[in-house]
């Protein structure tokens, strides 16, 4: 899985989010950094308000949390999320040693880029992340 660092790059670097079912989020500093939320159509819903997009935890008991505004939670892309972002830059998924880099083409005809990781989510981001510097 992607690390918040990698998430929060992500974000820095432009990459919008519209929540939706199966996504993966966090609620970086407010101590609980550790803690990994799925999006789904029982338990945490998005809710358009007046005031804003806000996620919705439902029938929640551990902790008193009712919902978080959208700006205040990051998201933590899957693999296929960050393929698709990647769109027809992506050229291949390679496995190497211990990890895997994913290689796209660095765009106007200059050839390929390969960005290298200990797994395929984060060699995918870290190649969008490439991507959207461009």
């Amino acid at each position: 899985m992607l690390t918040l660092e990698l998430a929060r790059r992500l974000q820095t670097a432009g990459l919008t989010w519209t929540p939706c079912p199966g996504d993966r989020f966090a609620i970086p500093d407010r101590d609980m950094d550790d803690d990994v939320f799925v999006l789904s159509d029982m338990t945490v819903e998005v809710h358009d308000l007046p005031s804003g997009r806000v996620i919705g935890f439902n029938g929640t008991t551990e902790w008193a949390l009712d919902e978080v505004a959208q700006r205040d939670a990051l998201w933590i892309p899957r693999e296929d999320q960050l393929r698709e972002l990647l769109g027809d830059r992506f050229v291949r998924l390679e496995s190497v040693g211990a990890g895997f880099a994913v290689v796209v083409s660095a765009g106007a005809g200059d050839g390929t880029l390969r960005e290298v990781d200990v797994d395929a989510e984060r060699a995918y981001a870290r190649a969008l992340l490439m991507v959207l510097a461009d």
